[in-house]
């Protein structure tokens, strides 16, 4: 019995001084970073709900509150193996990522493929199962003003096959 499945994901964090700016798991030279509970890393979160989702499990307020002291200042990508493993639990293997980053500044180009290796070896993928774009909305909109940046993920999970003894 096999099955596909697809999930969404969608974060947003403020942009503010006196924190790094950590987009999929790259810290990112800026004089503002992104305000959370965690790293704030807004693609990471994006693409941890779009993993969570397509395996019908709870998204990452849930597995990670931030009502809980253990998630402050945690690196999303400690969080994002975790994800990768309640996957392979739900009996799950990831297909394919796909995210985009929307950010006025900065020019997120050169960091894109060191972002698409870090979430292909936090989930145990290859890189070729992962795409990362970034875009502007041209001025518009709070990310226009650069008041904070957001990230869209989908992806698509696959059921294992189920074993039968013989």
């Amino acid at each position: 019995m096999t099955g596909f499945r697809v999930g969404h994901g969608y974060d947003v964090h403020r942009l503010v001084e006196g924190r790094a700016l950590i987009l999929g798991g790259v810290e990112i030279p800026h004089p503002l970073g992104l305000l959370g509970h965690s790293d704030a890393d807004v693609l990471l979160h994006a693409v941890m709900d779009a993993l969570l989702g397509a395996a019908g499990l709870p998204d990452i307020g849930h597995q990670f509150p931030d009502s809980d002291a253990r998630y402050a200042g945690a690196d999303s990508r400690v969080l994002l193996r975790r994800v990768g493993e309640m996957i392979r639990d739900a009996g799950y293997d990831v297909e394919n990522i796909d995210a985009t980053l929307i950010a006025q500044a900065p020019k997120l180009a050169p960091y894109l493929p060191l972002m698409v290796q870090r979430i292909a070896e936090d989930l145990a993928i290859s890189p070729q199962q992962v795409n990362v774009k970034a875009t502007t909305e041209e001025r518009l909109g709070f990310t226009g003003r650069e008041e904070g940046i957001a990230a869209h993920s989908v992806c698509l999970v696959a059921k294992k096959e189920l074993s039968v003894e013989q």
